[in-house]
Order: structure tokens, then C-alpha cells, then sequence
């Protein structure tokens, strides 16, 4: 026989029982109640009466099985169930990681839809949700990084989420920072305020950091938002913003325009074949960064000012292989 679970756990019980028996049509039987909680039969009966006193509209579903089906005649539970933030992370960041653009599409309506039935926690949800993906989705990005130890993406987290300070070394410094988020690539930075420097807003390499501790000081964020802060640059750095144009040649337009360079950007196909995209941002250097990348296909258009910077930095890498 069995074992019972001890009384402090049954609430819990009885709550996912509620949950667990509404996303059964058919229903479910004692033997699976008894199996899911591993309780006895008698306790399973207890679990299911118990539920019965809590919604009324628990029943006896009639089905072709010999074994008796209880369920939700109805759906009221749903007013009970919400999503927690971390939970629709998982799923958006499995949205982001697809490549596969119907799945893309169905996962973003599938979000979509869990938000609108957690509505009533939608601020809260969206404001973690944001978090859990700043500090946690850098580890799906197929990419050479440096390493960051568990412990630190913790202290991190725990800093971003509560508004905690944290103290640790940097460039052999000790630094009291007051952590805003995470930008993440080949390199993840830091996005944060350090006390005495005042109010800007710095990035800092991560894994440059030692003995980083959390504290149990907090700081108010104001109304920072990474996003808008991460909107005014095409990588980390910040500087004069500038109204980027690139042209891509006809045997990579297509590519070009299934890849996103940047939040700002509009893109359109020309009569030649050819694809353009404009966008806002700062960030001389690592815009020329990724249009080398693309090699000759190419080109900037504007601004001329960075069209002849793209040139300089052209021949000076050629002039080191002369």
C-alpha cells in the first residue's frame, strides 16, 4: 500500500488536482489521482470529495471506460490558473531560438493568448518576463562567449529582479554597482549605475568581474528601460546616432531581410532585386564589424561619414597583409 503524504502538503495537492483534473476533458480516475500524488486509493477519494466541496461543478463524466471519470463540467478553474513569469520566459525563449518560421508564428499567438488570460498580472508578468530573458537566455546562443559562472548569472539575477546592490572587484577596483540588466553576445555586459560615478549608465564586461557579492542595500531603477537603452545602439556602445542605410546585392537580399540588425530597422526590395535597410543607431565600430561580415554584398550607402570610415578601415587591414 502506499504511503499517505502528510497533511501540510495536500493543499497544494488539492490545488493541482483542480488544475490537473480541468485539462482532462475525459476526466480523470481515482487510480490516476492516487498515481500523480502516489496516496492510497482512500486518500485519492478524499482528494476528489475534497475538490467536490470546493467547485461544485465536479462530476462524474460519463465515458466507455468501466472506471468512473471525475472532472470540470464546465470551466471556471480557468479563473484560477496564471502563468508565472518564468514559465512564459520558457516559452519565449524557445520562440526565439526556433529558426523554424511557422512554429515562430505559432508560439508568438500562443504567448499572445497566455497573456490575455493572465491579464490581470500582465505588468508584473511583462516586467519579469523581461528579466528572466536578460539574465537567462544568453545560454542558448550558439556563439564563442566567455564563460560566466553560475554563481555570478545568480548574484545577477537577483540583483536585476529585486533592485539589489552588489559589490565586487573591477579592473582591480573594488565597485558598489546597482545592476539595470544584461546585454548579451560574443561578450555580455553589465548594464548598470556605480555610486561614485553618479547617475550615467555604464557597461561593464562581466566576466571581468571578481568576488561579485549581493548586498541587502536596494536602489530604485527610476524609469529605465533596457530595451529603449539597448534601441539607441547597433551593439553596446552608445555615442551620436546615425541614419544607417545598407544595400545588400540581389543574391543576398533575401537573407538580408530575414535578419535582424536592429529594433529601428525598415527594409524594402528594389526593382533591381536588391535589398535596403534603414535604421537608428550609434556605434561606428560595430556596425563596420557586421557589414565585414557580409563581405562584398554589402555596401553602405549612408552616412558618408561612415561609408569613409568603412573605407579607412578597409585599407588599413589590407595594408597588414602587404
Amino acid at each position: 500500500m502506499k504511503e499517505d503524504k502528510p497533511r501540510y502538503s495536500r493543499i497544494s495537492d488539492i490545488l493541482d488536482l483542480a488544475i490537473f483534473m480541468s485539462s482532462k476533458p475525459r476526466g480523470v480516475t481515482i487510480n490516476e489521482i492516487s498515481e500523480r500524488y502516489k496516496v492510497s486509493r482512500r486518500t485519492a477519494e478524499r482528494m476528489r470529495d475534497s475538490l467536490t466541496c470546493i467547485f461544485p461543478s465536479v462530476d462524474e463524466i460519463e465515458t466507455d471506460d468501466i472506471q468512473k471519470h471525475w472532472g470540470f463540467i464546465n470551466y471556471s478553474i480557468s479563473q484560477l490558473i496564471s502563468f508565472t513569469p518564468k514559465e512564459l520566459a520558457n516559452i519565449e525563449q524557445y520562440q526565439r531560438r526556433t529558426t523554424n518560421k511557422e512554429l515562430k508564428a505559432e508560439l508568438n499567438k500562443t504567448v499572445e493568448k497566455i497573456k490575455a488570460l493572465n491579464r490581470k498580472n500582465s505588468i508584473s508578468a511583462e516586467n519579469n518576463i523581461e528579466l528572466y530573458m536578460q539574465t537567462e537566455g544568453y545560454a542558448v546562443r550558439q556563439m564563442p562567449q566567455y564563460k560566466i559562472n553560475f554563481e555570478t548569472l545568480e548574484i545577477i539575477r537577483e540583483a536585476v529582479q529585486h533592485s539589489k546592490v552588489v559589490t565586487g572587484i573591477y579592473h582591480d577596483k573594488k565597485r558598489t554597482i546597482q545592476p539595470l540588466g544584461m546585454i548579451y553576445g560574443e561578450k555580455i555586459y553589465l548594464v548598470a549605475k556605480e555610486k561614485a560615478k553618479g547617475d550615467g549608465i555604464y557597461n561593464y564586461l562581466l566576466h571581468k568581474f571578481q568576488d561579485l557579492k549581493l548586498t541587502d542595500k536596494t536602489f530604485d531603477k527610476g524609469d529605465f528601460n533596457l530595451q529603449e537603452y539597448t534601441n539607441l545602439s547597433f551593439g553596446v556602445y552608445h555615442g551620436e546616432i546615425l541614419d544607417v542605410k545598407l544595400s545588400f546585392t540581389p543574391e543576398l537580399a533575401q537573407e538580408a531581410s530575414q535578419f535582424n540588425f536592429h529594433p529601428t530597422q525598415k527594409g524594402q526590395f528594389e526593382k533591381d532585386g536588391s535589398y535596403t535597410i534603414t535604421f537608428k543607431a550609434s556605434g561606428n565600430k560595430e556596425i563596420i564589424w557586421h557589414v565585414f561580415k557580409w563581405g562584398a554584398g554589402c555596401r553602405i550607402v549612408s552616412p558618408k561619414s561612415l561609408q569613409k570610415e568603412y573605407k579607412a578601415y578597409l585599407k588599413e587591414n589590407l595594408e597588414n597583409y602587404s
